[in-house]
């Protein structure tokens, strides 16, 4: 099933929509891993999602039986301020103009308090080791980025097609330096058709594997994957399903 809740991020002063996944047969004393993921409105249902089409993160789930919850939080719809709750970093676009970095502040609202608030209330396996982060694009870069800055709380990042442009020196420099927590795993992944040459696909692969490479020297698991027939939209997003959560040990 998937619930509707609303929550109030009190840094943002904002209500926002959670889009949470349990398995409906829970068993007595049932308790599942959970994943955080952005763009909660696009990962379940193509009636909800912002161009008609979803991860089907539902379907695989309930075809599988993998029994974890999926807790998708719902961006800011508001001019370009989803690109602003989702960069850790301010930078400036000729498209966008100016955007500034509250990824921080969002990450550490997730991790201090929805997380707790998610634990009491519903029948999660709460420790580190059952806890990540995950998302596309923005949110792919959220997860990157929230599952190293924060691996006291997220021991896994599902990170799709993380969105470097403008910050990728940025997120080097803090990466580079950070402590991250020997036992945690990042699937990072790209597609070949989200570029439009050989150039860009070389440049962007180079990205994700210096990203790679500095965290895997950090003592952590690092899958990287490049898709080859992935593109940069849902549909892309919706095959990775089984990968993700196979690398993650999600599904055993």
């Amino acid at each position: 099933m998937v619930l509707k809740h609303e929550i109030f991020i009190e840094p943002f002063g904002l209500n926002r929509l959670l889009h949470i996944y349990i398995p409906d047969d829970i068993k007595k004393g049932e308790k599942f891993p959970v994943m955080y993921m952005f763009d909660g409105h696009n990962l379940f249902f193509d009636s909800d999602a912002t161009y008609g089409k979803s991860w089907g993160i539902k379907k695989f789930l309930d075809s599988s039986n993998t029994r974890i919850m999926i807790v998708g939080l719902e961006c800011n719809h508001e001019g370009n301020k989803r690109l602003w709750e989702f960069s850790p970093y301010s930078f400036k676009d000729k498209y966008f103009g100016s955007v500034k970095g509250y990824g921080k502040i969002l990450i550490n609202w997730i991790a201090d308090y929805l997380k707790p608030m998610i634990d009491e209330n519903f029948p999660t396996l709460s420790e580190r080791k059952f806890t990540g982060l995950g998302g596309s694009s923005m949110g792919g870069l959220m997860s990157v980025y929230g599952t190293a800055i924060r691996s006291d709380i997220f021991s896994m990042g599902a990170c799709l097609s993380p969105f470097y442009e403008h910050i990728f020196k940025k997120l080097v420099e803090e990466l580079s330096k950070a402590e991250v927590n020997p036992e945690t795993k990042f699937y990072i992944s790209w597609g070949r058709y989200e570029v439009h040459s050989k150039k860009q696909l070389a440049v962007e692969s180079e990205k994700n594997l210096i990203i790679s490479r500095i965290l895997t020297f950090k003592g952590v698991q690092v899958f990287p994957h490049l898709m080859v027939e992935g593109g940069h939209n849902e549909t892309s997003w919706e095959m990775e399903n089984p990968i993700w959560m196979t690398e993650l040990g999600l599904i055993r």
